[in-house]
């Protein structure tokens, strides 16, 4: 079998929130830390545009099939023309920020049961590069594959409109909103191929992260996620889930006895992204969209292009639709017994998708000018009425907020802000009846994810 090898071309190389409120119900008697001073978080630079999402997908679609086995050479069917397409509208909105956007296809010759006889898996990304560290990353990403019902099958139509165009449109809507603005930590919107043949645009992805030394702050995965429409007839316009692993399927298991031992399997770092989404919805109330989060790492017995990514340790989520109609998923494209199946444009919601955009941008503006996440943090106070934490600090950091909440809770009921050191006791928190959880804060106000305190500190 032939080697698996990983290149880059260079398409472009060009030049270069609000926050939880405090709940008191477990509050220590006294305040012990200064309080970071907040500042508001800079404009947003405009909410994601439905017929923009609209004109994508039809876009998307007018490929015919985007296949990972169609061909790569057709000026105007099948995956490589799809994927020209994605690498010129990058190209686009690069030349409207003044040259913003790297635009590189990562390709790699691959195999696997349903694609046995091998074929190039090529990722395309739009590289917005962070004014801080440039190697703390937050990827948005969607898969522009697309397939019917026999996965094997390359030359019927396979529309693929909202599995995943809508999570394709998704992600470069985004990248035009925020290369409008700068960001400590560099954003990279990925376009990602043969996922529908078995996760090898995710895992190329994820083998490029390290690879390339990226510290991945966050994966934000969006696949199907332009519907409201239900297999039972309900609609659902409001809610987004977002599905995330809580022990970490990288931990060895010396680590995932540790974690047993401190209670922290609800609070792996991709449980903390899901926390993030949600805290975030819940302070840009005027997105209309509530966090449905999924305490598993996909839905079940199915997967995404986020899991490689948990594979290696990096932070990363599924963003879905709050209910799925499952004849618009998957389907040859027929009417049978006056039922019609198919992955087609007339069955999305683009406002819907709208919402779900304006989710990502607000979470990726957040965590790309936040300081990244303390690396561990550690707690003491066995045989004691007050607990003590200590995390290691972060580079720019402004601050750090200390949370806690009582074993048998689910989310965070307390918090702390703490400046100038990077311990805090906690009086009247008993250790043993309570979890606890740090992050950092930037100067405006920007939040990491939270920590988990209490787990030794590990590499990944």
């Amino acid at each position: 079998m032939m080697k698996k090898a990983l290149t880059v071309s260079l398409l472009l190389a060009v030049a270069p929130a609000s926050h939880l409120a405090a709940q008191d119900k477990d509050a220590p008697d006294e305040r012990p830390a200064a309080t970071v001073p907040i500042m508001a978080p800079p404009a947003s630079a405009g909410p994601a545009d439905a017929q923009n999402l609209k004109a994508y997908v039809e876009k998307l679609v007018s490929f015919g099939t985007r296949h990972t086995l169609s061909s790569p050479d057709h000026p105007t069917r099948g995956i490589g023309a799809a994927r020209r397409w994605g690498a010129e509208e990058f190209a686009r909105i690069s030349a409207a920020c003044g040259g913003c956007l790297e635009v590189q296809n990562v390709e790699r010759f691959d195999y696997g049961p349903r694609i046995p006889g091998g074929v190039n898996i090529v990722n395309v990304l739009g590289i917005q590069r962070g004014t801080g560290d440039p190697n703390d990353v937050i990827i948005i990403s969607g898969h522009i594959d697309s397939r019917v019902t026999d996965p094997m099958n390359f030359t019927d139509d396979a529309p693929g409109a909202n599995d995943d165009g809508s999570g394709t449109a998704l992600t470069i809507e985004a990248a035009r909103i925020l290369t409008r603005e700068k960001h400590d930590a560099t954003i990279i919107y990925a376009l990602l191929s043969g996922e529908e043949q078995g996760l090898f645009g995710g895992k190329l992805i994820a083998d490029t992260a390290k690879a390339r030394g990226w510290n991945v702050i966050a994966m934000l995965n969006n696949d199907i996620v332009g519907g409201t429409k239900g297999q039972d007839g309900r609609t659902v316009d409001n809610i987004v889930r977002v599905f995330s692993e809580g022990i970490r399927s990288s931990e060895s298991l010396e680590e995932a006895m540790a974690r047993r031992g401190s209670g922290g399997e609800d609070d792996g770092p991709s449980r903390a992204l899901m926390r993030a989404a949600d805290r975030v919805a819940n302070a840009n109330r005027n997105i209309g969209l509530n966090v449905f989060g999924v305490r598993r790492p996909d839905r079940f017995r199915r997967g995404g292009d986020h899991l490689p990514a948990l594979a290696l340790g990096y932070p990363a989520v599924r963003f879905t639709v709050g209910v799925e109609d499952y004849d618009h998923q998957h389907q040859d494209l027929r009417t049978e017994d006056g039922i019609k199946y198919g992955d087609t444009v007339d069955e999305m919601d683009f406002g819907y998708l709208a919402k779900v955009t304006n989710l990502n941008v607000a979470l990726a503006r957040e965590l790309a000018n936040a300081p990244p996440a303390p690396k561990s943090a550690q707690l003491g106070g066995a045989v004691s009425a007050n607990t003590t934490v200590e995390w290691e600090p972060v580079k720019n950091a402004a601050g750090y907020r200390v949370y806690w909440r009582r074993n048998d809770e689910r989310d965070w009921t307390g918090r702390v802000d703490v400046t100038g050191k990077a311990e805090v006791t906690l009086p009247g928190i008993i250790v043993d009846d309570h979890f606890v959880g740090v992050s950092a804060l930037s100067a405006q106000g920007h939040e990491s994810i939270i920590t988990f305190a209490g787990l030794p500190q590990r590499n990944r």
